[in-house]
């Protein structure tokens, strides 16, 4: 089988997710639209960014903020139609970004026709397409699968005596991907949107599709604790026989072959932790790119959070897509700071971060606002909207309203998102947190990772360089080198000393406020800093 070609377009390239429903919006109806984006793509292409990741566009009854999909091959009204999509990417190919959009393939909305038929009908194809099963010989669910959002991943379809299995929500049943006709049925959605242009897709739960033909129990690996969220709970079972099964692989190969015939790409969203296995994602019978979840939901573990990305480059140094937030977790200026008394940090280490998987390969992104420095939102607890908060009995502390609310676009009422009243009730953000004022503050947080953005792009070793991994002075260290550039991650609290002879060093990026000194060899860092460094000779 002859190697794929990787996407030219890849090399060095930074991605920027926008959570469609809060980016802009341009009709006063609340609701972030196609037409809002595309009016703002100039501002992306001002801070650097490459690549564009909607979430969600379909119609959808929003179970789960769009992720339970009706109809793969429509636009949901408020979002625009798909003639919308068009007039975007012609905005956005003309700024040289391109856009991904979300594909949601392990799960339909329980209002998609599929669905509806194959409740009306159990002796329907449709059916088939779903993972229906006789109950347990107690007459209650088929095994001891939970759901992602609370209570067990099945739910009963009295009128056929059957359960079905739904490892999210029950409105979000997951489909059979074991059935041809299930297969067949996206290759042709796929093809629909990238014959209108579309440069690729995120793959919700790409390590969820297949599931164990035992439909075995999963085995219990911890008690969850008491007043644990559903999440917690979740994450008490070893999950081999619901997730990550290793034929997935041949999914994803499949789909990526359908992507290479328009030179478009697929990156998988996935939950896998083992860096081995995630590494099998990627590759030459695979798919592009897979996202590295793991760091969107850690808090400030600073030896940790160097582990898990320098083992996970040592394996797979080109095919991750790197982040330190999404639309599913806290955001990290507040993670990182969580619990310590000094809060002010949060941006400093956020950048800090940033900087280190700026030379690690592969393609990082940003989530809307984290160039901003924006922490988490303050949401309204009556009126929370995230269904692992809504439907279980939880304080919120699992609930991802706070790394929703409208992107602060200036000081004008609701921050310039919307003429009408937002989708979410979160309070507006200050003055300085917003995109107008920043861009006039030449100190702001939007023009530091503006200058990252820049330095990654006037440096192609910082990407494409052969990655080196050199002594560091302590485990919350980080030293990568890529032939003329040279990254050092401080994450400490201590000032550090590195080695790095044979080249006299320039600095071109830094963090945070910080000291760099370099002599005879020896690089001296201040700490929670990370720095940039060129060589000149």
């Amino acid at each position: 089988m002859a190697e794929r070609q990787r996407k030219s377009w890849l090399d060095g390239a930074v991605g920027y997710e926008i959570y469609t429903r809060s980016f802009m919006d341009s009709s006063g109806d609340g609701f972030g639209d196609l037409a809002g984006i595309a009016d703002r793509l100039d501002y992306l292409a001002w801070l650097g960014i490459d690549i564009v990741w909607l979430t969600p566009i379909y119609p959808s009854p929003d179970h789960d903020h769009g992720y339970d999909v009706a109809d793969y091959k429509a636009v949901r009204a408020e979002h625009g139609t798909v003639a919308d999509v068009e007039a975007l990417l012609e905005k956005a190919h003309s700024l040289d970004l391109k856009v991904l959009l979300d594909i949601v393939p392990n799960h339909t909305s329980s209002e998609h026709e599929w669905f509806k038929t194959a409740l009306a009908d159990p002796s329907s194809p449709e059916r088939a397409m779903y993972l229906f099963r006789d109950p347990a010989p107690d007459g209650g669910p088929p095994n001891n699968w939970i759901s992602h959002f609370g209570g067990p991943a099945w739910t009963l379809d009295a009128s056929s005596g059957q359960y079905y299995c739904h490892l999210f929500l029950p409105e979000q049943p997951d489909l059979d991907w074991r059935n041809p006709a299930v297969l067949d049925a996206f290759d042709d959605i796929y093809r629909f949107w990238f014959e209108r242009g579309v440069d690729g897709f995120r793959i919700d739960v790409a390590h969820g599709l297949l599931k164990h033909p035992s439909f075995a129990d999963n085995p219990k690996v911890r008690e969850a604790g008491e007043g644990s969220g559903p999440l917690a709970k979740f994450f008490a079972f070893d999950h081999k026989f619901d997730m990550d099964q290793d034929d997935n692989v041949q999914i994803f190969a499949r789909w990526q072959a359908i992507a290479d015939n328009y030179d478009a790409t697929l990156v998988a969203e996935s939950g896998v932790t083992d860096h081995r296995r995630l590494a099998r994602y990627v590759g030459p019978d695979a798919l592009d790119l897979s996202f590295f979840l793991k760091p969107g939901w850690m808090t400030w573990e600073p030896a940790e959070i160097v582990a898990e990305h320098l083992s996970l480059a040592d394996v797979e140094p080109n095919g991750i897509s790197w982040v330190i937030s999404n639309h599913d977790q806290p955001r990290p200026v507040s993670r990182f700071t969580r619990n310590e008394p000094d809060t002010s940090r949060g941006l400093d280490r956020s950048l800090a971060v940033t900087t280190l998987q700026m030379i690690l390969g592969g393609v990082p992104f940003l989530y809307y606002g984290e160039e901003l420095g924006l922490g988490d939102a303050i949401i309204d607890p009556a009126a929370r909207e995230d269904p692992v908060a809504t439907r279980n009995d939880t304080d919120g502390g699992e609930a991802r309203d706070v790394a929703r609310s409208p992107m602060p676009w200036d000081t004008s009422a609701r921050n310039g998102f919307t003429t009408g009243t937002p989708w979410i009730a979160s309070a507006d953000r200050e003055s300085a947190e917003t995109v107008e004022t920043q861009k006039n503050d030449p100190a702001s947080a939007v023009h530091r990772y503006r200058q990252l953005l820049a330095v990654r792009r006037s440096f192609p070793d910082m990407h494409s360089g052969t990655y080196e991994r050199l002594d560091a002075p302590t485990a919350e260290v980080a030293v990568i080198r890529r032939d003329s550039v040279l990254v050092i991650a401080n994450l400490s609290t201590e000032t550090v000393s590195v080695s790095a002879a044979g080249d006299q060093w320039q600095v071109e990026f830094l963090s945070a406020a910080g000291e760099v000194e370099s002599e005879g060899g020896t690089i001296t860092v201040s700490p929670e800093l990370s720095v940039v460094l060129s060589a000149t000779s």
